[in-house]
């Protein structure tokens, strides 16, 4: 019997904790400019909460696959919103010193590693349930994203400019809330552990990370998206955390204007995932990987270095928002279609924390640059690297092994 209910309530919980986490990350962001004026500081705030997040992503997959993620999950929101709220609030009481400040987005990042994690282990489950493509559930959770995104965005800037970045933080402790009750009343019976083999001998925690990275590294398809992902996510990060905002700040755009363009970004992108859940599983996958990162890659970046006018800048972000929007779906699919159920926890976590692992480094050396060689030279460093790394794969044989692979027995490894 198939039902739908899981799926509709994971993506709206997901959907409301996107919203959160997109005022955060242009409310912390702004808090650090306005009150310290350092772009280097900006970035090392970013760092704070991204280096957790890679590590705690790397370390929790077998914790994934012992307790179940829905488990996980629903513990880690709980505690988000617990830290989250402390910010502004130790900011309204004077005690929060810059120090603190990066204790506390540390712990946020913490908990977000495994959280998100989970959310993402449990999407085989969740569409197997609703009796549909892996294709058409990742096209519709990057819709959400995206949609969520976009509210979320156009939101933060509105709360920053009328309450100030410290308060909006708290919209985003209460997001957390919200998507822990949805999420649990909707996936309740759902996402947990997959019991082990009737003969299979006791493992150790190190031994179970040591099984997924075994099967990652033994595929091909994935390490290639995880090395392009890791670059791309670092220049991203770069992006999202200080150039954009410095733009934003340097050519008198403004917070509000920021968080439009945000919005328009991923407005245009749930359209490109809406098409993608429509047609994705008659693409061909290459050919669209191709064609999506050169539109929603280096574009974004140039037209800002040339100091474009606003709507130069809105209309390039909004085309590259439509191409973005093929991608989640297209890489999502080719991952969960090759991971065993038993190792899905511990691999999905491995493969997220490399994609993840060079973000730490983002915001850092954004703000070196733009202190170093100023914001434009800097944008179009971004840019070039965003090309060259997502081009790069299209010379690596391996790589077009992303088309569609048959379907992988639950408990057998690929290649066994």
């Amino acid at each position: 019997m198939t039902t739908r209910r899981p799926l509709v309530g994971g993506l709206v919980a997901e959907g409301i904790s996107f919203v959160g986490t997109r005022i955060s990350m242009i409310a912390i962001p702004w808090f650090v400019l306005s009150t310290t004026g350092s772009a280097t500081q900006t970035g090392l705030v970013a760092a704070a909460e991204i280096t957790p997040l890679v590590v705690f992503k790397a370390l929790g997959g077998p914790l994934l696959d012992r307790l179940g993620p829905r488990r996980v999950t629903l513990a880690c929101d709980l505690t988000s919103s617990i830290v989250v709220a402390a910010i502004p609030l130790l900011h309204g009481l004077g005690l929060l010193s810059f120090p603190l400040l990066l204790v506390l987005v540390a712990v946020a990042g913490a908990l977000r590693g495994p959280g998100d994690a989970g959310k993402a282990a449990m999407s085989p489950e969740l569409a197997r349930v609703a009796g549909w493509s892996l294709e058409r559930v990742s096209g519709l959770a990057a819709a959400v994203e995206r949609t969520s995104s976009m509210g979320g965005a156009a939101l933060a800037g509105l709360l920053v400019a009328s309450l100030g970045a410290a308060n909006a933080l708290y919209v985003d402790a209460a997001s957390f809330l919200v998507s822990f009750a949805v999420f649990a009343v909707a996936t309740a019976g759902l996402g947990r552990p997959v019991p082990p083999e009737p003969d299979a001998a006791p493992t150790s925690y190190g031994q179970e990370l040591r099984q997924g990275w075994d099967f990652l590294r033994t595929e091909p398809v994935l390490i290639a998206i995880c090395v392009m992902v890791a670059v791309t996510n670092l220049v991203d990060q770069a992006y999202s955390a200080v150039l954009a905002p410095v733009w934003a700040k340097e050519s008198g755009a403004g917070v509000a204007v920021l968080g439009t363009l945000f919005a328009a970004m991923s407005g245009a992108s749930v359209l490109g995932a809406l098409a993608a859940a429509r047609w994705g599983e008659t693409l061909p996958r290459f050919r669209t990987y191709v064609v999506a990162f050169l539109v929603a890659g280096a574009p974004r970046y140039v037209v800002m270095a040339l100091e474009s006018p606003v709507w130069a800048v809105f209309a390039v972000t909004v085309l590259a928002g439509v191409a973005s929007g093929f991608l989640n779906p297209i890489l999502g699919a080719v991952i969960m279609e090759r991971i065993p159920a038993h190792l899905l926890g511990r691999v999905t976590s491995l493969n997220t924390a490399i994609c993840w692992s060079l973000m730490p480094l983002g915001g850092v050396l954004a703000g070196v640059a733009v202190a170093g060689l100023g914001l434009s030279p800097a944008l179009l460093v971004a840019g070039a690297v965003y090309l060259v790394t997502t081009m790069a794969p299209t010379r690596v044989p391996s790589f077009r092994q992303m088309e569609r692979a048959p379907v992988v027995d639950a408990r057998t490894p690929s290649g066994a």
